[in-house]
């Protein structure tokens, strides 16, 4: 697709520090209303879709792989009001502080990374994201997190923390934060990680801050249950989870700030509850593979009745699940009961 010229010009911010020659995908609006959709060109690619918590109309996108090299925005207030693409979006590279003086210049370190999962923070105005790796390899280990700190304006300030996890910790995918600011995010490992920033001991920045390794203290690493390949570490687990999400406000009735993973590898939701996991399957129909999650409370005084978990089944190849050709795509109302008897 022919990319707008205001995304290579240097007629904004973003596109004279970054100009981006293409995007594979972009944005897109439902309007309920008037039941119209609008087609939103963006210069940086998009995938997954977060918007802030603290400032409802800014939207935070990922990339979806590591080629792009940028992280980009969209303030729905203004294109909602304005109509005008080039004024309401914004992207900056990802530049680490390897010279450790806390303002991004020329003596930085630019990283060819991009975000897949991305989750604004809840407890400041940071954005964090994770990487596949860095490079054009779309699945080059051992994959990252990453911290943005935006600045005053963040397509020239933005500065980036990154974060590899410990071994035997490999390749996070999703990413979503609590209330307190701790990060989540499930590892090809095996493991539900946690990482929280207010653990580290020392600075972030300067000339090791790009490696990755400057706060291994503030990883956790929970194993997911299961067999492990033959041959692998026993450390790690066979199992996998492609997303992962939190839940904030005991929607599901498990705890505050409850990481609940959407494990494809063993067919279930797994959450890690005061540092133990618990494994939530769906026994019938066969075949239950989901890939995304959220908590919606319909009512607020039914107790569990009012409280749910949504989910979907994200299987190419329904047909090879109960149910033959005939079966279609599923989606999961799953509720908790505090006990078992429990009317």
């Amino acid at each position: 697709m022919v990319q707008p010229k205001f995304c290579t010009d240097g007629s904004i911010a973003s596109s004279k520090v970054a100009p981006l020659k293409e995007s594979p995908r972009h944005l897109s609006m439902y309007d309920p209303k008037s039941n119209k959709w609008s087609l939103v060109d963006t210069c940086f690619p998009t995938h997954h879709l977060y918007f802030d918590p603290k400032n409802p109309t800014m939207l935070w996108t990922s990339a979806g792989g590591p080629g792009s090299g940028v992280v980009g925005w969209l303030d729905t207030k203004k294109y909602l009001e304005t109509g005008n693409e080039a004024a309401s979006q914004g992207w900056t590279p990802i530049v680490v502080d390897t010279n450790g003086n806390g303002v991004r210049d020329e003596s930085d370190t630019k990283l060819r990374a991009a975000f897949y999962g991305v989750t604004p923070s809840t407890v400041d105005d940071s954005v964090w994201g994770q990487s596949m790796g860095i490079g054009f390899a779309r699945m080059a280990q051992p994959g990252y997190l990453m911290r943005i700190i935006p600045g005053s304006n963040p397509a020239e300030t933005a500065l980036t923390e990154v974060f590899v996890p410990p071994s035997p910790g490999y390749s996070p995918r999703g990413i979503d934060m609590g209330t307190d600011g701790v990060v989540w995010t499930p590892l090809a490992s095996g493991h539900i990680a946690s990482f929280d920033r207010r653990k580290c001991k020392g600075p972030i920045n300067g000339p090791e801050a790009a490696s990755g390794k400057l706060c291994q203290e503030g990883w956790t690493l929970y194993r997911m249950p299961g067999p492990q390949f033959k041959g692998a570490d026993e450390a790690g687990s066979a199992n996998h989870a492609y997303y992962l999400w939190v839940d904030r406000y005991n929607t599901f009735g498990l705890g505050k700030n409850v990481p609940i993973a959407q494990t494809n590898g063993s067919e279930s939701l797994m959450a890690v509850v005061d540092g133990k996991i618990v494994d939530i399957r769906v026994p019938y129909p066969l075949g239950f593979f989901t890939k995304n999650v959220d908590g919606r409370i319909d009512d607020a005084k039914a107790g569990w009745k009012g409280r749910a978990l949504w989910t979907t089944s994200g299987t190419r190849t329904n047909f090879h699940n109960e149910g033959g050709k005939e079966n279609r795509p599923k989606v999961y109302k799953l509720q908790l009961r505090p006990d078992p008897l429990t009317n």
